[in-house]
């Protein structure tokens, strides 16, 4: 597959504390729309499931732009989806039973960056920002648009266990969880 390699003068993001209260919370029980034409009940996911949350993939022939680059965290939307799917088969022989990419972009739009990425997950729209309000994530604006930051959560038993904030560099987000569960996946 391709990569997709970040450029190293990417601002790095800070860690504001904004997801401190997540571990131990559980999923609320909200149903989103998938990439596989179903809606997933965040509340009943698979004993353990990894949440990669973004704020948005670019389409084919987007150009990024240079204001993008400039806000701490956003780009790498893609090397991060592309570490799961790179990973995929590590997560699982570690005991993730599924993962899922989260953002704000509509399903239609997501379904046509998991073809193109070639994606084993699904990606979940939270378009209306329902997940983003109950969990109240971290966002930020960009030209009219309210986005995700990116977070990683490890979800067991429908409680956060572990999140990953600020998630830097995005490409080496699915290698950290895997090192996490090879140390033996504990809460921290």
């Amino acid at each position: 597959m391709a990569q997709h390699p970040l450029p190293s003068s990417l601002p790095r993001p800070t860690d504001d504390g904004a997801c401190s209260y997540l571990p131990s919370s559980s999923l609320p029980t909200i149903t989103l729309p998938s990439t596989s034409s179903t809606k997933v009940n965040l509340s009943t996911l698979p004993t353990l499931t990894i949440l990669f949350l973004y704020p948005r993939t670019g389409g084919p022939g987007e150009s990024i732009p240079p204001d993008w680059d400039a806000i701490p965290g956003a780009r790498g939307c893609t090397p991060q989806a592309c570490s799961f799917r790179d990973l995929a088969a590590d997560l699982r022989a570690a005991g993730v039973e599924a993962v899922y990419g989260v953002s704000a972009q509509s399903t239609e739009y997501q379904a046509e960056a998991k073809e193109r990425l070639h994606l084993p997950f699904d990606l979940l729209s939270d378009a209306k920002g329902e997940l983003r309000d109950a969990l109240r994530f971290p966002t930020f604006d960009w030209r009219g648009e309210r986005l995700l930051k990116r977070v990683t959560l490890a979800v067991r038993e429908g409680r956060v266990e572990k999140v990953w904030y600020p998630v830097f560099p995005p490409d080496r987000s699915a290698a950290e969880v895997l090192e996490w569960l090879r140390e033996g996946g504990k809460a921290s």
